[in-house]
């Protein structure tokens, strides 16, 4: 009997020294987000986004039939997700250009310009054919900007054509300025570092033709109309309506309510083009996202609200219309908006919103917290060992109305119309003095304007940096989590308030 007990109890020393020696098993990981976002299941969405496009007048645009197909699109897949999205609709100004514009020098010289590549009609530009003397209007821009203030046309000629230089204010300050004053029709030309014409919108209608030639135009017709006048002409035949557009939001079963993460892209392409890049690679990012972040778990304790904005393209209509009809204590659960518009330029940097404005470049001014959002994604980008640069808040996207109502926003690009520089082709490969995305805004943004390298790139910066935020918001709102919660992992009701109750793109 006790040489069984001896046994016995060698048999347990043995174990449990085998047991001490054993490795500890490491902690299940958390499940990543940027690894469930494929690319392949994004171009899915893409490819689906080009088949609406090109079945339905070759474009996305509010109003028209490609972008209802759209919004039918985004939201039966969300639904077949698991989620309740709410497509909220609203009236918005629609504009389309009936036929070729006219723009042309009849005195002291007789030239005529072309459209696109020397000039263009700006969105919500009226019908007219005003021939006439034009002058300029502080053609050094002083003060505020060209056009900016009413003084600017003190002396004005009634009927004259105003030559107003761009920047300073928005496009619609300068016209309604130069309505004011007299002016029979509007010429907002270039400025000197931007390439182009000027391709804007006025965010209203107007009853008088509006164009914007490049630099060199408008400063050569400047220069003409200094030394001894110059006469123009300016002929638009454009369509003004009152039509519909939608957002498309929904919610995460999973999160805190009280501390919600917008994440968004528009849904809407611009009439010339599919808009498959813009901002068809956001959407289809987006979409992928809301049918893999259930898989976080209870690592998602945030709510994280999916937002598929309307009518940006007109003037980033929808989502200044969400923010506009959010009551105040539904706007105080917000905790941050990004924002990801454009992420797949063939010649792509990748940008990131300078929320601390370290760059002294934003127009409006990024909410305390914004730059903490900045940090996220460049700290996302080093840990991968790769680049960045800053772009200003400038108000050309949807975190406008966002930072506008003081809440913290960020995000990140891949480029529009800018110009790619010697030394970022050094850090990301690509084409010097090239667009960043040459097929900005035109017919070819199709399903090939895409690179594919810098694509993936962003889904996963994206992917990861919701998943982040999703998780806690510390560092941009001081709100964290106490692991005691047991609430905070708890399913909530979906985000979705009756539609009854509910009510850039280049501006400036």
């Amino acid at each position: 009997m006790r040489r069984a007990a001896l046994a016995t109890l060698l048999g347990l020393s043995l174990a449990a020294s085998t047991l001490a020696a054993a490795p500890a098993q490491a902690a299940p990981s958390r499940p990543s987000l940027a690894n469930l976002v494929t690319l392949k299941n994004v171009r899915h969405h893409q490819l689906n986004l080009q088949k609406i496009a090109d079945a339905n007048g070759g474009n996305r645009a509010a109003g028209l039939p490609g972008n209802e197909i759209t919004l039918k699109y985004i939201a039966d897949q969300l639904k077949r997700a698991g989620y309740t999205p709410t497509v909220q609709r609203f009236e918005f100004d629609y504009w389309q250009e009936r036929s070729a514009p006219t723009f042309a020098e009849t005195a002291p010289e007789q030239k005529t310009f072309q459209p696109d590549s020397d000039f263009q009609t700006l969105q919500y530009s009226g019908s007219g054919d005003v021939t006439a003397a034009a002058t300029p209007v502080d053609p050094s821009a002083t003060g505020a900007g060209s056009g900016c203030e009413a003084d600017d046309f003190a002396g004005f000629p009634k009927g004259h054509i105003a030559l107003i230089q761009r920047g300073g204010c928005f496009f619609s300050v300068k016209t309604d300025n130069a309505i004011a004053a007299g002016a029979a029709a509007v010429v907002i030309y270039q400025l000197p570092d931007q390439p182009g014409p000027v391709a804007g919108t006025l965010t209203k209608p107007y009853n008088l033709p509006v164009v914007g030639p490049t630099n060199a135009v408008g400063k050569a017709l400047v220069q003409q109309a200094q030394n001894g006048g110059v006469t123009l002409r300016v002929k638009t035949d454009t369509l003004n309506q009152k039509r519909t557009a939608a957002n498309v939001l929904a919610d995460t079963k999973r999160g805190r309510a009280d501390n919600v993460v917008v994440v968004g892209a528009h849904n809407d392409s611009v009439a010339e083009g599919p808009g498959i890049n813009d901002d068809g690679s956001g959407t289809a990012t987006l979409l992928e996202m809301a049918k893999q972040i259930d898989k976080l778990g209870p690592a998602l304790r945030n709510k994280v609200r999916f937002a598929f904005w309307g009518a940006e393209e007109e003037g980033l209509l929808g989502s200044q219309h969400y923010v506009d009809v959010l009551p105040q204590a539904d706007r105080d659960k917000i905790a941050l908006m990004l924002d990801f518009d454009m992420l797949a330029s063939p010649n792509y940097v990748n940008f990131v919103y300078d929320g601390d404005n370290s760059e002294g470049k934003n127009n409006v001014p990024g909410p305390v917290g914004s730059g903490a959002i900045e940090k996220a994604f460049n700290d996302h980008f080093a840990s991968r060992k790769l680049p960045t640069d800053p772009t200003a808040f400038d108000g050309r996207s949807d975190y406008n109305a966002f930072i506008s109502a003081g809440i913290p926003a960020g995000g990140i690009a891949t480029g529009a119309e800018g110009i790619k520089t010697a030394e970022q082709v050094k850090r990301y490969g690509g084409t010097a003095g090239v667009q960043y995305d040459p097929c900005y805004h035109l017919a070819c943004d199709r399903y090939d304007n895409v690179n594919l390298k810098g694509f993936e790139q962003m889904i996963g910066a994206t992917a990861s940096v919701t998943q982040l935020f999703a998780y806690s918001t510390l560092t941009v709102n001081g709100n964290e989590l106490a692991k005691k919660n047991a609430l905070a992992n708890r399913p909530s009701p979906s985000y979705k308030r009756p539609l009854d109750q509910m009510g850039s793109y280049k501006t400036r």
